[in-house]
């Protein structure tokens, strides 16, 4: 575990990070929550929401490889998209967006966006451009805002600053029969 001493505080440094999603269908919203959990496979973890920085020289890894360093019960960091309903064929969303700079020195974004009716792709592109807007804006990258997602993403990849963006979304309808349905999307954090 990396950690840094400050003042009376210990800082926890993430070295790795996984991206995950779930969807679960219950009669009992809490029920519905832990099973998108399960499907997301980090419900064994007591899990802690943190805001959007993407950690500098944090090494991405696959969800198979991370699930070997999660411990039951363990505290663990995440960055979690979670939208639920109980109307029928309501379509909801759960999209994580990632924004990585291209000097891995310096942190990057991550953004949750938790719609009702959008698709799964605009969801995710939605929450994909919100994480790299945040990006460009602390890196001085200059673009026209009221450009579309598609045009500014070029400027921001053509800037040479923003290396990476990407998304993790999961959408679902509301169950037929009004079953509670829950959808998550998470970047979780590992020491």
């Amino acid at each position: 575990m990396h950690h840094k001493q400050k003042g009376d505080f210990k800082l926890f440094k993430p070295s790795k990070i996984f991206f995950t999603k779930g969807v679960g269908r219950h009669k009992d919203y809490l029920q519905s929550f832990e099973l998108a959990l399960r499907q997301a496979s980090i419900e064994k973890c007591n899990l802690v929401t943190v805001s959007s920085i993407y950690p500098a020289g944090c090494k991405r890894i696959g969800k198979a490889e991370a699930l070997k360093y999660l411990e039951p019960g363990s505290i663990t960091f995440c960055v979690m998209a979670r939208n639920f309903t109980n109307e029928p064929n309501r379509l909801i969303a759960s999209s994580i967006g990632v924004a990585l700079p291209s000097d891995g020195s310096h942190y990057g974004y991550i953004s949750e966006h938790h719609p009702f009716g959008e698709k799964e792709i605009v969801s995710g592109e939605y929450a994909e451009d919100l994480a790299a807007t945040m990006l460009a804006t602390t890196l001085g990258v200059d673009f026209d805002p009221e450009k579309a997602w598609v045009e500014r993403e070029k400027v921001y990849k053509q800037s040479g600053r923003i290396f990476k963006t990407f998304n993790i979304t999961q959408s679902a309808t509301g169950h037929k029969d009004g079953l509670w349905t829950t959808v998550i999307a998470a970047a979780v954090m590992i020491p």
